[in-house]
């Protein structure tokens, strides 16, 4: 499932808790789980009104849970599929490491470097008070933005290698917000599963 020797990486960074875990999931059964999750989930493209103006949300969603709740954020709301097997056996493997219960997954398909998602936090009020968000990332290596939202001197960049893990959780969300951005360099597919509690 997992290695059995965990390498993991505690970001040294104020006001929050992020763990990272590179090789979360070993490659091959990482590019299984990948070509599986690309063909097998609902893929669907959400349109969203930033500044008044309504397009293409940057990259395809997918929302999956145990508890029937839906999800809003960005003026969408998502209703759950039920989880598949392989989606199960993934949340199985972040709750033994993490000791958390997650309800809920949303699924993000970067098709390439033009797909992006913007500065956010996870801070809509039904993740509770001080959320853990656990990310998985299969596919293309991605870099992972973050910023201090009092103190934007705070900024901290990092690859979210293939078959990675990265939890954030305590205070995190209330004081730093992230970001996947563009590039254009030629780069493959990536797919995030981003774990969840909603309460």
């Amino acid at each position: 499932m997992t290695d059995l020797d965990l390498k993991r990486t505690v970001l040294d960074l104020p006001d929050c808790d992020i763990v990272y875990y590179p090789n979360f999931f070993q490659a091959k059964k990482a590019l299984i789980l990948f070509e599986k999750l690309r063909k097998e989930v609902p893929w669907q493209q959400d349109h969203i009104t930033l500044f008044g103006k309504t397009h293409p949300q940057p990259r395809l969603t997918a929302l999956f849970g145990n508890n029937g709740k839906s999800y809003s954020y960005s003026n969408i709301t998502m209703n759950p599929h039920g989880f598949t097997p392989d989606l199960l056996h993934i949340k199985t493997a972040i709750e033994k490491e993490t000791q958390a219960n997650f309800t809920t997954c949303l699924l993000n398909l970067y098709r390439d470097g033009r797909d992006s998602n913007g500065w956010h936090a996870d801070d809509e009020k039904e993740l509770g008070q001080n959320p853990i968000i656990a990310s998985v990332s299969l596919g293309a290596p991605r870099f992972f933005h973050l910023r201090h939202k009092h103190d934007r001197s705070l900024k901290y960049k990092m690859r979210l290698e293939h078959g990675s893990l990265l939890v954030m959780s305590g205070k995190t969300q209330h004081f730093w917000q992230h970001q996947i951005p563009k590039t254009s360099k030629k780069i493959g597919e990536r797919i995030n599963l981003t774990f969840r509690v909603i309460v």
